[in-house]
């Protein structure tokens, strides 16, 4: 078993504390290589009975990423009308989206119907295959933070209409669309903390049994 330094565990937990949800990039192109770098973790992640199935689509055209903001503008709008008072105010000033701004956008789908990994770990649990994307992009995630990018999760859409819009295969269910590129800025504060709009919890709840 591979033997780590004290200093790579504190270079390690502070990547952490430094992967932030970015929604403030510059318009500034990816190079291709660091693109690649961050998509070959998912060759590394794990996936429930070695199934790997998460699908990446990377949105290029004009077409596709309009299509997709004008998603996002038509959810956000849907998802205001539940707030109401000071928190409806608050709401509509968030910047929840970078998708203008990011220069690479990445819609992340789970392959429901793989038939890799013949259904091991999947069978009375199906939703482990969307966990194990969810991993991966997580690795991703710091992959991008540790070569000075940042990733931006974008969770406020109408899947359906993003399908539809990007001819996505029926059996491909969406995990996340992502904004990835160079922030604005560094923080190790959630913008949400900093807006007001949710305080990080001190202590983990943890219940025996």
């Amino acid at each position: 078993m591979e033997q780590f330094s004290d200093e790579f565990r504190a270079g390690l937990a502070d990547l952490m504390r430094w992967r932030r949800d970015v929604r403030r990039f510059r318009r500034e192109p990816v190079e291709a290589a660091l693109l690649q770098r961050c998509l070959d973790t998912f060759s590394l992640a794990p996936s429930v009975g070695l199934s790997e199935p998460w699908r990446i689509c990377r949105v290029t055209s004009d077409t596709a990423r309009a299509h997709a903001i004008a998603n996002f503008k038509a959810a956000n709008a849907k998802a205001l009308q539940g707030y109401d008072g000071d928190k409806a105010a608050l709401y509509a000033s968030l910047k929840l989206s970078g998708m203008e701004d990011a220069p690479e956008h990445l819609a992340i789908y789970c392959d429901d119907a793989t038939p890799k990994g013949s259904g091991l770990g999947a069978a009375s649990m199906p939703e482990m295959r969307r966990y194990s994307v969810v991993s991966a992009i997580t690795m991703m995630w710091l992959t991008a933070r540790s070569l000075g990018l940042g990733i931006g999760w974008v969770s406020i859409l109408d899947p359906a209409r993003l399908n539809r819009d990007l001819a996505i295969p029926e059996d491909w269910s969406l995990v996340a669309y992502l904004c990835l590129g160079w922030p604005e800025e560094d923080s190790l504060t959630p913008e949400l903390e900093t807006r007001g709009w949710e305080t990080r919890a001190t202590a983990l709840h943890i219940e025996d049994r």
